[in-house]
Protein backbone atom coordinates (compact mmCIF):
# COMPACT_ATOMS: atom_id res chain seq x y z
CA UNK A 1 0.00 0.00 0.00
CA UNK A 2 1.26 3.64 -1.12
CA UNK A 3 0.84 6.59 1.38
CA UNK A 4 1.30 9.76 0.43
CA UNK A 5 0.63 13.29 2.68
CA UNK A 6 -2.18 15.65 1.41
CA UNK A 7 -1.95 19.27 2.70
CA UNK A 8 -4.94 21.84 2.06
CA UNK A 9 -3.94 25.05 3.11
CA UNK A 10 -6.17 28.55 3.74
CA UNK A 11 -6.33 31.92 5.51
CA UNK A 12 -7.48 30.11 8.63
CA UNK A 13 -6.87 27.10 9.11
CA UNK A 14 -4.48 24.35 7.89
CA UNK A 15 -5.12 20.72 7.45
CA UNK A 16 -2.88 17.32 6.78
CA UNK A 17 -3.62 14.14 6.26
CA UNK A 18 -2.21 10.55 5.38
CA UNK A 19 -3.97 9.40 1.88
CA UNK A 20 -3.55 5.37 0.91
CA UNK A 21 -3.99 4.98 -3.15
CA UNK A 22 -7.81 4.29 -2.47
CA UNK A 23 -8.60 7.76 -1.17
CA UNK A 24 -8.91 6.93 1.99
CA UNK A 25 -7.84 8.97 4.95
CA UNK A 26 -5.73 7.26 7.38
CA UNK A 27 -4.92 10.34 9.93
CA UNK A 28 -5.82 13.73 9.86
CA UNK A 29 -4.41 16.75 11.73
CA UNK A 30 -5.53 20.61 11.78
CA UNK A 31 -3.77 23.76 12.86
CA UNK A 32 -4.27 27.64 13.07
CA UNK A 33 -3.07 29.23 10.15
CA UNK A 34 -0.99 32.55 10.77
CA UNK A 35 -0.69 34.59 7.61
CA UNK A 36 1.09 37.36 9.55
CA UNK A 37 4.12 37.00 7.27
CA UNK A 38 5.38 34.51 4.65
CA UNK A 39 7.70 32.46 6.78
CA UNK A 40 5.17 32.33 9.59
CA UNK A 41 3.17 30.99 7.36
CA UNK A 42 5.39 28.35 6.30
CA UNK A 43 6.11 27.34 9.84
CA UNK A 44 2.45 26.22 10.54
CA UNK A 45 2.55 23.96 7.20
CA UNK A 46 5.50 22.25 8.83
CA UNK A 47 3.85 22.00 12.48
CA UNK A 48 0.55 20.73 11.04
CA UNK A 49 2.59 17.79 9.43
CA UNK A 50 4.63 17.24 12.29
CA UNK A 51 1.99 16.64 14.50
CA UNK A 52 0.62 14.55 12.28
CA UNK A 53 3.27 12.21 11.77
CA UNK A 54 3.85 12.47 15.35
CA UNK A 55 0.26 11.03 15.59
CA UNK A 56 0.77 8.40 13.25
CA UNK A 57 1.95 4.88 13.37
CA UNK A 58 3.00 5.19 9.38
CA UNK A 59 6.65 5.88 9.60
CA UNK A 60 7.91 8.79 7.08
CA UNK A 61 9.81 6.12 5.12
CA UNK A 62 7.06 5.11 3.99
CA UNK A 63 5.03 7.95 3.11
CA UNK A 64 5.42 8.18 -1.07
CA UNK A 65 5.77 12.26 -1.28
CA UNK A 66 4.13 15.59 -0.59
CA UNK A 67 1.20 17.15 -1.82
CA UNK A 68 -0.63 20.31 -1.49
CA UNK A 69 -3.11 22.58 -2.19
CA UNK A 70 -3.13 26.37 -2.17
CA UNK A 71 -5.50 29.23 -2.62
CA UNK A 72 -5.08 31.82 -5.85
CA UNK A 73 -2.67 31.22 -8.95
CA UNK A 74 -0.26 28.21 -8.84
CA UNK A 75 3.10 27.85 -11.02
CA UNK A 76 2.65 24.09 -11.10
CA UNK A 77 5.88 23.25 -12.94
CA UNK A 78 7.82 25.41 -10.83
CA UNK A 79 5.76 24.38 -7.48
CA UNK A 80 5.61 28.59 -6.65
CA UNK A 81 2.62 29.72 -5.20
CA UNK A 82 2.21 32.76 -7.71
CA UNK A 83 -0.81 34.86 -5.80
CA UNK A 84 -3.22 34.57 -3.18
CA UNK A 85 -6.30 37.08 -1.85
CA UNK A 86 -5.40 35.71 2.06
CA UNK A 87 -2.28 34.34 2.53
CA UNK A 88 1.19 36.18 2.34
CA UNK A 89 3.04 34.15 -0.23
CA UNK A 90 3.32 35.87 -3.47
CA UNK A 91 6.19 34.24 -6.03
CA UNK A 92 7.03 31.38 -2.55
CA UNK A 93 9.01 28.64 -3.46
CA UNK A 94 6.34 26.16 -1.94
CA UNK A 95 7.35 22.77 -2.99
CA UNK A 96 11.37 23.32 -3.09
CA UNK A 97 10.91 24.65 0.89
CA UNK A 98 9.08 21.31 1.59
CA UNK A 99 11.41 19.09 -0.79
CA UNK A 100 14.31 20.80 1.71
CA UNK A 101 12.65 20.62 5.04
CA UNK A 102 11.25 16.69 4.61
CA UNK A 103 13.95 15.71 2.09
CA UNK A 104 11.84 14.20 -0.81
CA UNK A 105 11.90 14.96 -4.15
CA UNK A 106 8.29 14.08 -4.63
CA UNK A 107 6.22 17.10 -3.82
CA UNK A 108 2.94 18.11 -5.95
CA UNK A 109 1.80 22.17 -5.70
CA UNK A 110 -1.96 22.96 -7.25
CA UNK A 111 -5.04 25.20 -6.35
CA UNK A 112 -6.87 24.25 -3.44
CA UNK A 113 -9.90 24.10 -5.65
CA UNK A 114 -8.38 22.02 -8.37
CA UNK A 115 -6.74 19.27 -5.73
CA UNK A 116 -10.21 19.50 -3.95
CA UNK A 117 -11.79 18.92 -7.45
CA UNK A 118 -9.42 16.17 -8.47
CA UNK A 119 -10.34 13.98 -5.28
CA UNK A 120 -14.04 14.07 -6.83
CA UNK A 121 -13.66 13.46 -9.90
CA UNK A 122 -12.03 10.14 -8.81
CA UNK A 123 -14.73 9.71 -6.93
CA UNK A 124 -17.44 10.00 -9.39
CA UNK A 125 -14.86 7.37 -11.37
CA UNK A 126 -15.85 9.36 -14.50
CA UNK A 127 -13.01 9.19 -17.44
CA UNK A 128 -14.39 10.65 -20.72
CA UNK A 129 -17.36 12.87 -19.46
CA UNK A 130 -16.89 16.57 -18.53
CA UNK A 131 -17.19 17.46 -14.64
CA UNK A 132 -17.10 20.31 -12.65
CA UNK A 133 -16.87 20.80 -9.07
CA UNK A 134 -18.19 24.10 -7.59
CA UNK A 135 -16.68 25.64 -3.99
CA UNK A 136 -19.89 27.74 -1.47
CA UNK A 137 -17.52 28.68 1.63
CA UNK A 138 -15.42 31.33 2.32
CA UNK A 139 -14.99 32.02 -1.40
CA UNK A 140 -17.01 30.59 -4.13
CA UNK A 141 -14.86 28.93 -7.30
CA UNK A 142 -14.98 26.22 -9.14
CA UNK A 143 -12.87 23.76 -11.46
CA UNK A 144 -13.23 22.42 -14.50
CA UNK A 145 -12.00 18.11 -16.05
CA UNK A 146 -12.49 17.00 -18.60
CA UNK A 147 -11.95 13.47 -20.45
CA UNK A 148 -9.44 13.14 -17.32
CA UNK A 149 -7.63 16.46 -17.58
CA UNK A 150 -8.54 19.94 -16.22
CA UNK A 151 -9.42 22.85 -18.23
CA UNK A 152 -6.77 25.43 -16.63
CA UNK A 153 -7.02 28.05 -19.36
CA UNK A 154 -3.92 31.10 -18.92
CA UNK A 155 -4.02 29.79 -15.47
CA UNK A 156 -6.69 31.38 -13.38
CA UNK A 157 -10.00 29.21 -15.13
CA UNK A 158 -12.68 28.32 -13.25
CA UNK A 159 -13.32 31.50 -11.16
CA UNK A 160 -16.93 32.00 -10.84
CA UNK A 161 -16.76 33.85 -7.53
CA UNK A 162 -15.88 36.69 -9.98
CA UNK A 163 -18.65 36.64 -12.27
CA UNK A 164 -21.04 39.88 -12.02
CA UNK A 165 -24.53 38.67 -11.17
CA UNK A 166 -27.57 40.82 -10.00
CA UNK A 167 -27.53 40.79 -6.03
CA UNK A 168 -31.21 42.11 -5.34
CA UNK A 169 -30.07 43.59 -1.52
CA UNK A 170 -27.04 45.08 -3.14
CA UNK A 171 -27.08 48.96 -3.59
CA UNK A 172 -25.51 48.65 -6.78
CA UNK A 173 -27.57 45.81 -8.26
CA UNK A 174 -24.74 44.26 -9.83
CA UNK A 175 -21.85 42.85 -7.80
CA UNK A 176 -19.71 39.66 -7.58
CA UNK A 177 -20.70 36.44 -6.86
CA UNK A 178 -18.43 36.16 -4.21
CA UNK A 179 -19.61 39.09 -2.60
CA UNK A 180 -23.29 38.12 -3.07
CA UNK A 181 -23.20 34.48 -1.80
CA UNK A 182 -20.35 33.45 0.10
CA UNK A 183 -19.50 32.25 3.68
CA UNK A 184 -18.81 36.37 4.66
CA UNK A 185 -20.99 38.18 2.68
CA UNK A 186 -23.76 35.95 3.64
CA UNK A 187 -22.73 36.77 7.47
CA UNK A 188 -22.72 40.56 6.44
CA UNK A 189 -25.65 41.02 4.46
CA UNK A 190 -27.36 39.13 7.81
CA UNK A 191 -26.52 41.82 10.00
CA UNK A 192 -27.19 44.41 7.85
CA UNK A 193 -30.69 43.19 6.47
CA UNK A 194 -32.06 41.64 10.12
CA UNK A 195 -30.11 44.14 12.34
CA UNK A 196 -27.89 41.93 14.61
CA UNK A 197 -24.74 43.32 15.96
CA UNK A 198 -23.61 39.96 15.03
CA UNK A 199 -24.56 37.25 12.49
CA UNK A 200 -22.32 33.41 11.45
CA UNK A 201 -23.83 31.22 8.95
CA UNK A 202 -25.19 28.88 11.46
CA UNK A 203 -27.62 31.83 13.18
CA UNK A 204 -28.59 32.47 9.95
CA UNK A 205 -30.26 28.79 8.28
CA UNK A 206 -31.29 28.31 11.99
CA UNK A 207 -33.47 31.16 11.04
CA UNK A 208 -34.03 30.19 7.74
CA UNK A 209 -35.22 26.49 9.12
CA UNK A 210 -37.43 28.30 11.69
CA UNK A 211 -39.16 30.47 9.02
CA UNK A 212 -37.92 34.03 9.44
CA UNK A 213 -39.02 36.28 6.81
CA UNK A 214 -36.08 38.17 6.62
CA UNK A 215 -33.72 34.69 6.45
CA UNK A 216 -35.88 33.60 4.20
CA UNK A 217 -35.72 36.37 1.54
CA UNK A 218 -31.84 36.78 2.16
CA UNK A 219 -30.95 32.74 1.33
CA UNK A 220 -33.17 32.81 -1.37
CA UNK A 221 -31.69 36.02 -2.92
CA UNK A 222 -28.40 34.17 -2.35
CA UNK A 223 -29.53 31.42 -4.24
CA UNK A 224 -30.37 33.24 -6.95
CA UNK A 225 -27.44 34.69 -7.29
CA UNK A 226 -25.65 31.37 -7.40
CA UNK A 227 -27.76 29.88 -9.76
CA UNK A 228 -26.89 32.81 -12.30
CA UNK A 229 -23.29 31.54 -11.77
CA UNK A 230 -24.00 27.83 -12.14
CA UNK A 231 -26.17 28.36 -15.17
CA UNK A 232 -23.07 30.05 -16.90
CA UNK A 233 -21.20 26.95 -16.69
CA UNK A 234 -23.82 25.04 -17.94
CA UNK A 235 -24.32 26.78 -20.80
CA UNK A 236 -20.39 27.20 -21.50
CA UNK A 237 -19.84 23.69 -20.61
CA UNK A 238 -22.52 21.79 -20.84
CA UNK A 239 -21.19 19.46 -18.01
CA UNK A 240 -22.12 15.83 -17.31
CA UNK A 241 -22.07 16.15 -13.45
CA UNK A 242 -21.70 19.34 -10.76
CA UNK A 243 -20.71 18.71 -7.29
CA UNK A 244 -21.15 20.77 -4.52
CA UNK A 245 -18.53 21.31 -1.64
CA UNK A 246 -17.46 23.74 0.73
CA UNK A 247 -19.16 24.72 4.01
CA UNK A 248 -21.84 26.68 3.41
CA UNK A 249 -23.79 23.95 1.25
CA UNK A 250 -22.53 21.01 2.70
CA UNK A 251 -23.56 21.83 6.33
CA UNK A 252 -26.98 23.01 4.51
CA UNK A 253 -28.14 20.75 1.89
CA UNK A 254 -31.28 22.57 1.25
CA UNK A 255 -29.99 24.60 -0.71
CA UNK A 256 -28.78 22.04 -3.22
CA UNK A 257 -32.86 21.65 -3.75
CA UNK A 258 -33.62 25.63 -3.95
CA UNK A 259 -30.27 25.66 -6.31
CA UNK A 260 -32.62 23.38 -8.36
CA UNK A 261 -35.73 24.74 -8.57
CA UNK A 262 -34.47 27.80 -9.62
CA UNK A 263 -31.97 26.85 -11.97
CA UNK A 264 -35.19 24.78 -14.03
CA UNK A 265 -36.35 28.20 -14.83
CA UNK A 266 -33.75 29.36 -16.89
CA UNK A 267 -32.95 26.14 -18.39
CA UNK A 268 -34.30 25.11 -21.87
CA UNK A 269 -35.46 21.67 -22.44
CA UNK A 270 -32.12 20.75 -23.85
CA UNK A 271 -30.07 21.44 -20.62
CA UNK A 272 -32.52 20.09 -18.18
CA UNK A 273 -30.83 16.28 -17.74
CA UNK A 274 -27.98 18.57 -15.61
CA UNK A 275 -30.74 18.81 -13.01
CA UNK A 276 -30.29 14.93 -12.44
CA UNK A 277 -27.09 15.25 -11.76
CA UNK A 278 -26.17 17.90 -9.56
CA UNK A 279 -24.65 16.59 -6.18
CA UNK A 280 -23.41 17.58 -2.84
CA UNK A 281 -19.97 16.17 -2.20
CA UNK A 282 -19.62 13.27 0.05
CA UNK A 283 -16.23 13.48 0.91
CA UNK A 284 -17.17 15.94 3.78
CA UNK A 285 -14.25 18.63 4.13
CA UNK A 286 -11.13 16.30 3.45
CA UNK A 287 -12.09 16.39 -0.27
CA UNK A 288 -8.68 18.84 -0.52
CA UNK A 289 -6.25 16.82 1.77
CA UNK A 290 -7.37 13.52 -0.52
CA UNK A 291 -6.70 15.40 -3.63
CA UNK A 292 -3.47 16.49 -2.89
CA UNK A 293 -2.49 12.84 -1.62
CA UNK A 294 -3.72 11.58 -4.45
CA UNK A 295 -2.13 13.92 -6.70
CA UNK A 296 1.55 12.79 -5.52
CA UNK A 297 0.66 9.06 -5.93
CA UNK A 298 -0.85 9.40 -9.50
CA UNK A 299 1.95 12.46 -10.74
CA UNK A 300 4.75 10.20 -9.50
CA UNK A 301 3.48 6.71 -10.31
Amino acid sequence: MNYAIGIDIGGTKIASGIVNQQGDVIQKETVKSDPSDRENMFKKVIECVEQLMNHSSIPFKEIYGIGAGVPGKIDRENGIAVFQNNLPWRNFPFARRIQDHFKTDKVTLDNDVYMAAYAEWKAAQMTDELFVYMTISTGISSSIINAGKFIRGAGFAGEVGLVPVYAPYEEKSIERLEKTAAGPALEKHAMERMGAAAMTNENLFQAFYNKDSLAIALIEDATSSIVQGIYMINSLLDPHKIVFGGSVITQNPILLELIKEKLDSYLIDEQKHILDHLAISQLGNSQGIIGAGLSVLDTFK
